[in-house]
């Protein structure tokens, strides 16, 4: 009875009332986009009852998608601006990056071009590539690391490498890790000038929140560890701080996490408290859901050398750890420490997530990174995925590819929809 009348109203609106159609289609499209096919025509029936009684017409309530070519045609008749497409990010994203050192001894590649040349074409097709970039780019001669006993490392790498890392395609490097600071304040404040004069974006310097901008998208990034001359995550009040600082002054907010424990033993993640002997390296998990809550929107881990699996929680991705990215002559390589990955990702103009890849890397002995055809990265990560987070809404193919598990996100939205159902409807009216 109402679609009828619905239809009818539709075909008599002027046309300000037309653009008011398309604009609570739109609204409606975005609300129902993740629910059930029952619940979606409770819903649909209930914004077209509201139509009928405002005299907006069931037209309001056509999905975009959906607009048959008559109404189309009619739209465009009636001189109806276009539907603007939604915005989409697209972003890359490797870990730990090492293209070499000339400290304590000279460790460099005689052609520093061959470093990326087998994995360059795998940062193509992205707006922004994101790396962890875990040197120095400077020329200081005395490290503040107390080297000798095989567990201290000081990496320091020439400065116009940061010109390569340009060539290859990276737009944003994070500097906050325990490598940053190897050469002193100097040679930290010369990788952040460094980097930037080659043309990218440094993240990471204490108190600091950097601002990007995608088109009309402002970006906010942050760089956090778990050390205390840097952003640490152990001082969450403070790192929470900055995170609805940036939320409340920006389009989408990305964390760069340095922290976690290390190595083979270290691919597992859960809600605790990690330890690298015998330091504490935060707990991950607590601390990137707590920063979501606060406005996060991607969170890019790394730091224990290892793939981890991913995590969505209320659609935001979090990427535990990428892993080593490449490592020359510095980075062990054994076993799933040469486990490497070029994440891909898209986000919407909220920053939740709508898909991804793993683009498989393998990293060579010498720590050079090359594609992988073998997919072991993609097969580790599925199973720490499943394993550490089995109720996440995340399902990742064979090819690895990232998606949006729908019957994890039916679940939970059934639950939403008794709600507002109960809400809604009241008690003895039967529900559709």
């Amino acid at each position: 009875m109402l679609a009828p009348e619905c239809e009818k109203i539709s075909e008599q609106n002027s046309l300000e009332e037309g653009k008011k159609a398309v604009f609570w289609g739109k609204l409606l499209n975005e609300i129902s986009r993740e629910l059930t096919p029952s619940s979606r025509i409770f819903l649909r029936t209930l914004f077209c009852l509201f139509s009928f009684i405002l005299g907006m017409g069931s037209s309001a309530f056509q999905e975009v998608g959906e607009l048959s070519e008559e109404s189309t045609v009619r739209l465009i008749a009636d001189g109806l601006p276009a539907v603007p497409q939604p915005k989409r990010l697209r972003l890359k994203a490797v870990g730990d990056i090492i293209p070499g050192t000339n400290y304590p001894d000279n460790r460099l590649h005689r052609r520093k071009e061959e470093l990326f040349a087998a994995v360059e074409p795998l940062l193509d097709d992205a707006e922004i590539v994101f790396g962890n970039f875990e040197s120095t780019l400077t020329n200081t001669t005395v490290s503040t690391k107390q080297m000798g006993s095989g567990l201290v490392f000081a990496f320091r790498t020439p400065p116009d490498y940061s010109h390569l890392l340009k060539e290859v395609g990276f737009d944003v490097l994070n500097v906050s890790n325990n490598h940053s600071f190897d050469f002193g304040d100097r040679g930290f404040q010369d990788t952040v000038a460094n980097i930037e004069r080659a043309g990218m974006i440094a993240i990471g310097e204490k108190d600091k929140i950097v601002y990007t901008y995608h088109k009309s998208t402002k970006i906010a990034w942050i760089g956090l560890s778990s050390f205390p001359n840097q952003n640490s995550i152990l001082n969450m009040p403070h790192a929470l701080a900055l995170v609805e600082e940036a939320e409340a002054n920006a389009d989408m907010v990305i964390l760069s996490i340095h922290a976690g424990a290390e190595g083979i033993e270290a691919m597992r993640v859960s809600d605790r408290v990690e330890y690298f002997y015998g330091e504490n390296r935060g707990n991950l998990v607590q601390f990137s859901r707590r920063a979501i809550d606060a406005g996060a929107d991607l969170i890019l881990g790394h730091g224990p050398h290892v793939p981890r699996g991913l995590e969505l929680y209320r659609h935001k991705l979090i990427a535990y750890s990428l892993g080593n990215f490449l490592g020359y002559k510095t980075l062990a390589t054994q076993a799933q420490l040469s486990y490497s990955l070029v994440l891909e990702v898209e986000l919407n103009e909220r920053g939740d997530f709508l898909s991804g890849q793993i683009h498989p890397v393998r990293l060579q002995k010498d720590g050079i990174p090359r594609p992988s055809d073998r997919g072991e990265t993609i097969e580790l990560m599925r199973y720490l995925t499943q394993t550490d987070f089995p109720h996440t809404p995340l399902a990742i193919t064979s090819e690895g590819q990232i998606l949006k598990n729908e019957t994890i996100l039916a679940e939970s939205q059934e639950r939403i929809d008794t709600s507002l159902i109960e809400f809604f409807v009241p008690t003895g009216v039967a529900a559709p």
